[in-house]
Formats: C-alpha cells, sequence, structure tokens
C-alpha cells in the first residue's frame, strides 16, 4: 500500500475536497510546491493557479484556486484557498467572459472595477482556464 497524507482544500465557501494523497502539487509565491507524505512541516501563502491532488489509485484531481495557504503538517496537508473549483465544474464561458471583463478593464481603466480587483479576475481566470486544458488533456490519455 503507498504511503499517504490527509488532504484538505477548503475555501470561504465550502470544503472542496478531504480525502487521502500520494502528492498534492500546488503553485507557491515562489514556484511550484511538491508535497508528499512525510514532508517537512511549512507554511507558505500560495498565488492563483493550481492545485493538483494525486489519489493512491493514481487518479489525479485538479483543481483552480484564487490564491490562499497551504499548511503542511505531520499527516495533512491543508489548503486554505480564497476561491476553489474543481476542473470539471468551472463553467468556460463564463470564466471566458470574466477573463475578457478583467482585460477590459484594465485597458481603460474603467470604474465599475478597481485594477486590484481586475487583477485578481484575470489571475483566476487564468487559473481556470488552464486547469480545464490540464483536465482535457488528461481525457486524453
Amino acid at each position: 500500500m503507498a504511503s499517504t497524507i490527509r488532504c484538505d482544500i477548503v475555501s470561504a465557501e465550502a470544503e472542496i475536497f478531504h480525502g487521502e494523497a500520494t502528492l498534492v502539487v500546488a503553485t507557491g509565491e515562489q514556484g511550484e510546491l511538491g508535497i508528499a507524505p512525510r514532508h517537512a512541516p511549512l507554511i507558505t501563502r500560495l498565488k492563483p493557479g493550481k492545485v493538483v491532488v494525486t489519489q493512491p489509485n493514481g487518479e489525479v484531481l485538479d483543481f483552480a484556486i484564487g490564491g490562499g495557504i497551504l499548511e503542511v503538517q505531520p499527516q495533512v496537508v491543508t489548503v486554505l484557498a480564497d476561491t476553489a473549483i474543481r476542473a470539471e465544474d468551472i463553467d468556460e464561458a463564463a470564466v471566458r467572459a470574466a477573463k475578457e471583463e478583467a482585460e477590459r478593464v484594465l485597458a481603460h481603466k474603467d470604474p465599475k472595477m478597481s485594477a486590484e480587483e481586475a487583477q485578481a479576475q484575470l489571475a483566476m481566470s487564468l487559473a481556470q482556464l488552464s486547469a480545464l486544458e490540464r483536465l482535457r488533456k488528461n481525457l486524453k490519455h
């Protein structure tokens, strides 16, 4: 039996995932992080991007997050995400519309949304589109 670590991914709205993992990959401020069982304790900030969980049966689950905190303890890795969504739950049309709106706001300094809000929306949209691409690529294999 493969060695595992418990993984919890939660956002302000809900628990997104709770289960065992053989590997958790996330986008930290300094780059990609790979967390395996028996990893040293760690706390770091996460950038908008991905969290990929490899389950003991080999299934890979892909999530898009809007930033947050990653905490590694001896028996559990916890992702406290600002926002999080499973790749298969992403509405591509809505994400593309949000991306276009954020780009328009940033280009024209639209007063409807601050530049910080537009940048955050753009980063989350790009993370979700990237998660969709990874999901489609994995489905082809």
